[in-house]
């Protein structure tokens, strides 16, 4: 089989739940033990960090990566979804995995695969499991693919784990309120394992500590001591310029306003890592101030270390184009001001805009800058929402603009004629942002 061919075997031929939504997730860690079993258990033979959320989980696991990384470490890194290429989802110190690894992995497991018919995130998941194992990776980041409780990362037992945070999506498969979908993603805490809580409401934050209770799992609420504070930029300053109560100073790459709980949110993964000793002791000084000049490098680095796309990636300038993969109600939370900022900076707003089907469209909407011109599409899935029916929605918002029926052709559009102070913004799903960076980047 040739990479390709496996590639479609893994999404024509498999359950889902990116191609066919809720008929192709399977719930539950029956076939997830079952492969894990056949691969002779190889997530037993590395050590991992733990992480879920609603959003920012995808950054934050990039960021540990990419700390890991720098400081030496053989780091292993398991995301979801990808943007271009399969082999994103699966990193070793920021390299994919070969193509020629995918390929004998399915040529000689086809058999097995065919006689358990496991989804795609559960082969998925076997594969980068038995890749890590194999690279002798000293950690691995794993990204939990969605929920908690019943995702097929759910086997590790990590050195601890991270709840960004919790809020409105995928509500047909985890729950309708934010209790219990805050219950679905508890699911990953172990006895005695930390968990980071990066976020929480007063709707959720009873179920981590009563679930916490229960579990034995050792929690920590990221809000309750802020270790860093966004401070002003100085003039040229690449990226977010943070504070910590450390006395350092640090300058991440990733912006934008949702960034800063997430920083907060390493930040205490970072003080974990120290006091289980895989970063110097912070009695120190003199180790910690050699140290920060790492972990500052590694934030000034995320996308190079690790290979991260999407989140509030600045694609080109003049006209500035943006694109971010946020997709839900929180993202949007952050994202609409964001937009707002910029709108009230540039010469004009022009956002190419699509969502998927299963997504809260007239929540969203309502967060979307006015005056902006818009560009309505789809993304080539199954599960996309009509951009016909998203200038009905859009005008009932006051939100103007022209339909296209592919992403490209409204991308060419909002880039046709647009002036170089303009602000163009593509995005409203993963993969709408994903068919811009293959006809655009």
């Amino acid at each position: 089989m040739t990479y390709p061919e496996v590639v479609d075997y893994l999404f024509a031929q498999t359950a889902n739940y990116e191609r066919q939504g809720t008929a192709g997730y399977k719930p539950g860690l029956d076939n997830m033990l079952q492969l894990d079993e056949h691969f002779g258990h190889p997530h037993r033979k590395f050590r991992s960090i733990h992480v879920a959320g609603t959003n920012g989980k995808g950054s934050v696991s990039h960021m540990l990566a990419a700390q890991l990384t720098v400081l030496g470490y053989r780091v292993g890194l398991y995301t979801s979804p990808h943007l271009l290429d399969f082999r994103e989802r699966i990193r070793v110190n920021g390299e994919p995995v070969p193509e020629d690894y995918v390929v004998r992995f399915v040529e000689n497991e086809r058999m097995f695969l065919d006689s358990l018919k496991p989804s795609f995130f559960e082969i998925a998941t076997a594969m980068a499991f038995k890749y890590f194992a194999e690279q002798d990776v000293d950690i691995a980041v794993v990204e939990v693919g969605l929920g908690g409780r019943l995702d097929s990362t759910n086997i590790i037992t990590p050195i601890f784990s991270i709840i960004t945070n919790v809020s409105s999506d995928h509500t047909q498969l985890l729950g309708s309120t934010l209790v219990e979908i805050a219950t679905e993603k508890a699911g990953i805490m172990k006895k005695d394992v930390t968990t980071i809580i990066g976020e929480a409401t007063p709707e959720t934050r009873p179920v981590f500590e009563a679930i916490g209770k229960v579990t034995g799992a050792k929690l920590v609420f990221a809000e309750d001591n802020v270790i860093t504070t966004l401070v002003e930029p100085k003039p040229g300053d690449r990226g977010q310029r943070y504070k910590s109560v450390y006395g350092m100073t640090y300058t991440c790459e990733l912006t934008g306003a949702f960034q800063v709980k997430n920083m907060n949110t390493v930040a205490h993964a970072l003080v974990v890592l120290m006091n289980l000793g895989y970063i110097c002791s912070c009695e120190n000084p003199r180790n910690l101030q050699n140290i920060a000049k790492e972990l500052n490098a590694a934030f000034m680095n995320v996308t190079r270390l690790t290979g991260l796309m999407g989140r509030w990636q600045k694609v080109s300038e003049k006209p500035t184009v943006v694109c971010d993969t946020g997709h839900n109600l929180g993202a949007w939370e952050y994202l609409g001001k964001e937009l707002e900022k910029e709108r009230r900076k540039c010469h004009e707003m022009r956002v190419v805009f699509g969502m998927m089907e299963d997504k809260d469209i007239y929540a969203v909407m309502q967060l979307l800058p006015k005056k902006a011109r818009y560009f309505w599409t789809k993304a080539q899935s199954k599960r996309a929402f009509p951009e016909t029916s998203l200038k009905i929605f859009g005008g009932q918002f006051g939100l103007e603009g022209d339909c296209y029926p592919t992403v490209k052709e409204a991308c060419d559009a909002a880039m046709d004629g647009a002036q170089t102070d303009d602000f163009i913004f593509v995005g409203g799903s993963n993969y709408v942002v994903a068919e811009y960076l293959k006809t655009h980047s």
